[in-house]
């Protein structure tokens, strides 16, 4: 390792290399975090998601520092679909026995259509917006490697270790890590939740502790 790092985590902690490190920031978008948006119009109370604001400017700062703690490769996320949503599953656009209220994706919000790449809600939030050279997946599903170049892009550039942040734990982070060939960690302060109480945010963390992954 050329500069290995320990790192206290559960099940137990773990050495990482930086230089084979990158930070990958997952779906911090407008119509996730801001009133009105997808998240809003579900019925969900993005206070919980906005908490993971500050601890990701925290963490997004660190790895952009020209110092020993600088990652070779930051990556955003962006969880949206094609304008003409050719690219949506029916049982996403609309899940059976679900209200008509729920079948919001490309219906009209504050920031335009929303989930529709290219519209401002699609977008990162301003506190987290990339820099030159951090690519952006944009994907069409929760998971970050489904039906896009990330894991391409790691590959091209000798990543083999993964610290993931963002919104939502329990969905986008989970299921992420879940089919990511790559040692990932995951901390608990750094990523929202959208269901259910704080205790079941922790099951959420317990899990990825124990499938193989790590978390802190």
């Amino acid at each position: 390792m050329v500069r290995p790092v320990t790192i206290p985590m559960q099940p137990y902690e773990a050495t990482i290399d930086l230089d084979t490190t990158a930070l990958l920031i997952i779906d911090m978008q407008i119509d996730f975090l801001k009133p009105g948006g997808f998240g809003t119009k579900l019925g969900n109370d993005i206070t919980q998601l906005q908490k993971a604001i500050g601890p990701c400017q925290n963490v997004l700062t660190v790895a952009r520092q020209p110092t020993t703690t600088k990652l070779p490769l930051i990556i955003h996320t962006r969880e949206g679909h094609r304008s003409d949503m050719t690219d949506v599953y029916p049982m996403k656009h609309q899940r059976p026995g679900a209200p008509i209220s729920t079948q919001v994706i490309g219906t009209e919000g504050p920031y335009g259509r929303i989930l529709i790449r290219g519209e401002r809600g699609h977008d990162i939030i301003p506190e987290l917006y990339p820099q030159d050279g951090e690519p952006i997946i944009d994907k069409p599903g929760k998971g970050s490697f489904f039906a896009t170049d990330l894991h391409c892009i790691l590959q091209a550039r000798n990543i083999t270790t993964l610290l993931v942040c963002g919104v939502t734990t329990e969905v986008c982070v989970h299921t992420t890590i879940r089919e990511g060939s790559f040692v990932c960690t995951c901390s608990s302060s750094k990523c929202g939740f959208r269901y259910g109480s704080k205790s079941l945010f922790w099951k959420w963390i317990f899990l990825l502790a124990f499938l193989f992954r790590y978390s802190y």
